[in-house]
């Protein structure tokens, strides 16, 4: 709880009051630190790539709360430890992690004046450091990987760019987004200031239009990849409906599409990550049409609708806007690009009209604002305020949304930006992204079902309430450090954006006592923060967003990201000491005991959903309750609706917007499309983006290690092992492999004995007359005088292979997508081309086909039937998720492969690049549960 002391800033000036704020202790005990309270233990981090047998990361010896998940060490160890592996000056505990984060958060506030003394200094300490290792919240991943360390402290994810009709402009777009990308961020534009291709330049040539451009920045884009890693940049390019050229911008990815059929046709790798996708273009963004009401006025009309001259605003083509609309639809359908964003809706919720339009978004569609601005994002785990009694706790989400919020315009203090004009907004408007995680989780464990009328209130409740609280917080700052600088400006814009949002709030009908009390506090605080603003301005121009939350999500353990609805009934856990099984979610017996189902009730229906991945038929479960069970893939799937219907609820009390895909079934049609769509703007939602099952041709099935050959081997050579050199003939059969190893380009030339079998090897990399060029040299002939001498090749392999330096990365090769050094790529390639399968069995090592051929064989295009392990399982409803399925000896690696098992059929997930498993959705992004990583900018 805090309170304001001090008499305020009048609203639009930037005055200091002498005091600050006073805070009080929720969640920690005045004498007791929070590291004090909770048991900890050390547990070894060993993370590998399952196809390929190889090691990602390994650090032992980590110190981390006994009731953290070792999928959750796995991933904070991996990714935000800071120092290099091996080093003293390695991270090696969760409290390092958290105290380098949260004291430099501390200091700031003292430099800038936020509290009133030490005391409320400590507490803010202590709060923020008890909230964040309990899992109650987490700030975006930037603020782990920077804050507190030698670099830059970004604390951004998200960022918006401009560009304008200038080649100056231009060129200074794909430097920004290229510096942002290394960075390990993403970042969105509208290109529609760009004239068309119908439009003349000054020097009376024609225009090349956006398009054109667009492939510059793809090929930009896909060259840096993000943060120098191996998943690609995440960016979002936006054009206005009214642009003359918007008719090719909705068929780009379309059509590229099409070749890529064509080519996979023909023989080329067309999976995400093969090797000839490259040639493809406009891959590496997403892609939104910018709609305004007045075009959407024409679908619903069946009228023309004009298309307007960059540089004039005249109208120099006209279009049928159901026409238009159904290109836009049909595209869609066909490689889920285009989105949609509702420009008009966007505006009307804009509180700094004054400054600027909000023309587009970052690449997830949750951060709208100003151009050349940034966000940085926390979200918050709902699950963490469900009382014993089944019922949300407002009060204590209130309390912790204020340490929250007051953290994150902190932040903005020290924080450092990729370019000096998003540094130069983001300081003068302060955009704050606060959000939640588990919302799927909590609806069920409370009884609700996500596509419900009660459900639908209970979310817009909480959101509501968080964004509430974050506004009349943000007031109380203003008050203490002063309102944001454009606010003066914008003040009545402002004010009427924070009417609107108090207004929606009193529109949630409520339908159980739950989202009543939820509701009647977030009518107090948008009261109270609107008389506070009115008196004191805001200190941020913006609040709230709801981000996919993928990787801080595994952080927290949260069994759902963002807004998204539960992904399955059972789910993939990593167990301490290394192996794994399929559990039943936490969640589905907390919601029997709140449906009213007995103790034996439970335990057999959890039984139930063990081995079958859905409830129904489940003994003693009522049809009627069905509905809470429904998740967003599997028997009992969400339909798409539902999905609009719930972000429509929430929309209102969103400053920003959703990052969200409404997955549709592969029998959708493009009409059903069309209503989506239609139906988002009648919703009042801000963006939408659809994805059709089995719609992209490039989504790469999971496959497994294989277990048992799947063919005879050809019989071993017998080798004499004797220090006698056996020299090549003159004349000997040879080939050479050129190849790319995280960009590095080499080639690999093998030569054979006459009778088979490797005898020697010349590596070609680097420069002639270099360095690195003479030590290849000069190792490849160690190389071969040992094979000549009788060394087998699989030693050399065995020692070799998964050696870990840079350069590193994807490779060209179908067989080896990954390797962690060209020592890895050479000899698993050698490997692959001189040893025989039983010997390449041993070592883990095996070609594309032989996975593939893995799946056909093992899978079946059938789901398999696992047993129960009862031997030790305690069936008690407490201990449900030891209600478990051993999944050691089977081919799953992850949730989403668990339920391709399930369903029978290969789910439209990508492979994370990092360790090969398959990715499982997070809001308009893909996050991997094995390590972490995202395909989105968070």
């Amino acid at each position: 709880m805090t309170e304001t002391v001090g008499t305020g800033a009048a609203a639009g000036q930037n005055k200091k009051p002498n005091k600050g704020l006073t805070v009080r202790r929720v969640f920690t005990t005045e004498g007791t630190h929070p590291y004090d309270e909770v048991a900890w233990e050390t547990r070894d981090v060993v993370m590998t790539n399952w196809r390929d047998g190889s090691v990602n990361f390994e650090q032992r010896g980590v110190e981390f709360p006994e009731f953290w998940s070792v999928n959750a060490t796995n991933i904070v160890t991996s990714k935000y430890f800071r120092g290099a592996v091996g080093s003293p000056r390695r991270e090696s505990s969760l409290k390092q992690l958290i105290d380098r984060v949260v004291r430099t958060y501390v200091k700031a506030a003292a430099e800038h004046d936020y509290f009133a003394g030490p005391s409320d200094l400590e507490i803010f300490e202590h709060e923020l450091t008890w909230m964040l290792l309990h899992q109650v919240f987490s700030f975006n991943s930037p603020v782990w990987f920077n804050v507190g360390t030698s670099s830059k402290q970004q604390v951004s994810a998200c960022f918006i760019l401009a560009v304008d009709d200038t080649m100056e402009s231009i060129l200074n777009w794909y430097r920004e987004e290229g510096l942002i990308f290394k960075g390990g961020s993403g970042a969105g534009l509208n290109l529609s200031r760009i004239r068309s291709s119908k439009e003349l330049l000054t020097s009376g040539g024609t225009a090349s239009g956006p398009v054109s451009f667009m492939r510059g920045a793809d090929a930009s884009a896909g060259t840096i990849k993000s943060g120098g890693a191996t998943r690609r940049a995440a960016k979002m390019v936006v054009l206005d409906v009214d642009h003359p050229d918007i008719e090719e911008f909705i068929q780009t990815k379309a059509r590229e599409e099409e070749k890529i059929k064509v080519l996979r046709d023909a023989g080329f790798d067309m999976d995400l990550s093969g090797s000839d996708i490259s040639s493809v273009q406009y891959q590496n963004a997403n892609n939104s049409v910018r709609v305004s009401d007045e075009f959407m006025h024409s679908v619903e009309n069946g009228t023309d609708f004009g298309l307007r001259a960059r540089l004039t605003g005249e109208v120099i083509d006209r279009t049928d806007g159901k026409k238009l609309f159904r290109s836009m639809a049909q595209a869609a359908w066909e490689c889920a690009d285009p989105g949609i964003q509702y420009d008009s809706t966007i505006n009307d919720w804009h509180t700094c009209p004054e400054s600027g339009r909000i023309t587009a978004s970052n690449p997830c569609s949750e951060y709208m604002h100003l151009d050349n601005s940034s966000c940085n994002l926390a979200s918050l785990n709902l699950l963490k305020f469900v009382s014993e009694e089944g019922t949300f706790d407002a009060p204590l989400f209130a309390k912790a949304v204020e340490f929250v919020i007051t953290a994150m315009d902190i932040s903005i203090c020290f924080a450092d930006f990729p370019t000096e004009p998003i540094a130069d907004t983001t300081r003068k408007f302060r955009q704050l992204g606060i959000g939640y995680a588990n919302l799927g989780a909590l609806l069920m464990a409370l009884g609700h079902a996500y596509d419900s009328e009660g459900g639908r209130a209970l979310a817009a409740a909480i959101t509501s309430l968080m964004t509430g609280v974050s506004y009349r917080r943000s007031a109380e700052l203003a008050g203490v450090v002063g309102p944001y600088e454009g606010y003066a400006r914008n003040a009545e814009a402002h004010q009427r954006v924070m009417r609107k949002h108090a207004a929606a709030n009193e529109l949630v009908r409520t339908y159980h006592g739950n989202d009543a009390a939820v509701r009647a506090l977030a009518s107090q605080e948008w009261q109270q923060g609107i008389e506070l603003g009115v008196r004191n301005g805001w200190r941020n121009a913006q609040a709230s967003v709801l981000a996919p939350t993928g990787t801080i999500g595994f952080m927290m353990d949260c069994d759902t990201t963002g807004i998204e609805p539960d992904f399955s009934l059972v789910k993939f856990k990593k167990l301490v000491g290394g192996g794994s099984m399929q559990i039943v979610n936490q969640t589905v017996p907390r919601a029997l005991k709140v449906l009213g189902y007995q103790a034996e009730q439970v335990e057999a229906i959890v039984e139930y959903v063990a081995q079958h991945g859905h409830v129904v038929d489940a003994p003693g479960l009522r049809p009627e309750h069905y509905e809470v069970f429904d998740c967003a893939v599997g028997d009992r799937s969400i339909a798409p609706m539902g999905h609009v219907r719930m972000m429509a609820a929430v929309q209102p009390f969103i400053s920003g917007a959703i990052s969200k895909t409404v997955n549709m079934p592969e029998s959708a049609t493009v009409e059903d499309v069309e209503e989506i769509y239609f139906q988002g703007w009648k919703l009042g939602l801000k963006a939408l983006a659809i994805y059709r099952d089995n719609c992209k041709v490039g989504q790469p099935l999971s496959t497994a290690k294989k277990k048992e050959a799947a063919a005879e081997a050809e019989p071993e050579k017998v080798v004499e092992y004797r220090p006698v050199r056996r020299r090549l003939p003159k004349k000997r059969p040879s080939q050479t492999v050129s190849f790319t190893v995280g960009g590095a380009e080499g080639y690999l030339h093998a030569g054979s004995y006459p009778d088979d079998g490797l005898g020697e090897i010349f590596v070609k990399l680097g420069k002639q007359g270099s360095t690195l060029s003479g030590v290849m040299d000069a190792f490849s002939m160690s190389i071969s005088v040992g094979l000549q001498h009788g060394i087998p090749l699989e030693f050399y392999v065995s020692k070799f292979s998964n050696l870990r330096f840079e350069p590193a990365g994807m490779t060209d090769d179908p067989d080896i997508r990954i390797a962690t050094s060209v020592m890895d790529y050479l000899f698993r390639r050698l490997a692959l081309d001189y040893l025989p399968y039983e010997k390449r069995a041993q070592l883990g090592i095996f070609t594309a086909d032989e996975r593939s051929a893995e799946v056909e064989a093992n899978y079946g295009g059938q789901s398999m039937d696992v047993e129960v392990l009862r031997s030790s399982v305690d069936a008690s409803p407490a201990r449900s998720e030891e209600s478990a399925k051993d999944t050691s000896e089977r081919d799953a690696h992850s949730t989403a492969e668990l339920m391709e098992l399930h369903l029978g059929k290969a789910a439209d997930a990508p492979l994370c690049m990092t360790c090969g498993t398959k990715m499982r959705p997070a809001g308009s992004c893909y996050a991997c549960e094995g390590c972490g990583a995202t395909s989105g900018c968070s």
